[in-house]
């Protein structure tokens, strides 16, 4: 049985006028899809929402990573942005704009809601709370452990959303803005937990409950081989600036530059050195080889003037010797 106009709120009401027209044409998109590839699609759709559901997921891995030092902040931070977005969904928004499903409201979503074959689903339909809860996980990961989970975070909460239209179980309009509250919760989550650690860095040392908040659970072991605590979690990525780009290309350059030159200069020493080097045993050398004639001949004339002077001592000694004539 339909819900009539009558029975819906204002907010309700305003939501169906003023976007029929995309809620029309993305429905009408899915319900193509499945008439397409049902087979396929219909299961598949089917497993997502039931991972999605509650945000159960992001709960189970925010706990996990909580029970580890090294990834405390992250597991705090994805289960602060779970709860802020179930919180604007489910209690506030929901309850408040009171918006009925696609198949409870008009006879031609709920000939497609039947097409598919979805369960039925309870409660508002404004806003999803399946994808609320995944795009506030998967921004509270993108922001805590880098640009990495962005794609990945992307991919999934596009998939949640496709498949709550698949299935007739929200309108494109519910889901839209449901993508909206779940990043703003993802970003609230992060700045409160950030608040949070500092606390408790401030705390450090100051007794066993602040240590074992900081550092006490299941310790990893590192990259290199040591246990890790949570001051490693990765920051994220900052991509550099066309302006560091070009310092980090001139730096280089520049080096290779200088290096040139000292290595000329080394060279060029050294071959200066070298010639020096080379040079000096030579002029040493030709004194050498040039006095060698020399000596000897001083030696030889010597050796000559000594014996000349025999000579003429004997000669001497000769004629002053008288020797008698018989």
């Amino acid at each position: 049985m339909l819900i009539s106009a009558d029975l819906l709120t204002a907010d309700a009401l305003w939501l169906n006028s003023f976007f029929e027209g995309y809620d029309r044409a993305i429905l009408s998109f899915a319900h193509k899809m499945a008439e397409l590839l049902g087979v396929v699609l219909t299961p598949l759709n089917k497993l997502i929402t039931l991972l999605g559901e509650k945000g159960l997921i992001f709960f189970l891995l925010a706990v996990i990573l909580m029970l580890i030092p090294r990834f405390r902040k992250t597991g705090v931070c994805v289960f602060g942005a779970v709860c802020c977005g179930a919180l604007i969904t489910n209690i506030i928004l929901k309850d408040h704009i009171a918006r009925p499903r696609p198949f409870e409201t008009y006879e031609l979503y709920r000939q497609w809601w039947e097409f598919v074959g979805a369960p039925m689903e309870d409660g508002f339909s404004f806003p999803s709370g399946h994808v609320t809860a995944a795009a506030a996980g998967m921004t509270a990961l993108s922001l805590m452990r880098g640009k990495k989970w962005v794609i990945p975070g992307v991919v999934w909460v596009l998939l949640m959303m496709f498949s709550r239209n698949y299935l007739m179980a929200h309108y494109p309009s519910d889901v839209l803005f449901a993508l909206f509250i779940g990043i703003f919760s993802g970003f609230v989550a992060a700045l409160i937990t950030q608040l949070i650690f500092r606390f408790l860095e401030s705390r450090r040392g100051e007794g066993a409950f602040w240590d074992f908040l900081l550092e006490g659970g299941i310790r990893l072991p590192s990259r290199r081989g040591e246990e890790a605590d949570f001051d490693e979690e990765e920051p994220p990525v900052r991509k550099a600036s066309r302006r560091e780009k070009a310092d980090r290309a001139e730096k280089p350059a520049a080096s290779e530059k200088r290096g040139a030159y000292e290595k000329a200069a080394r060279t060029g020493g050294t071959a200066e050195r070298r010639e020096r080097t080379a040079a000096v045993p030579q002029r040493r050398e030709r004194p050498a080889t040039q006095e060698a004639p020399a000596r000897t001949e001083r030696a030889g004339s010597h050796v000559g003037s000594h014996a000349s002077s025999e000579r003429s001592s004997r000669s001497r000694q000769s004629s002053d010797t008288y020797i008698p004539k018989h």
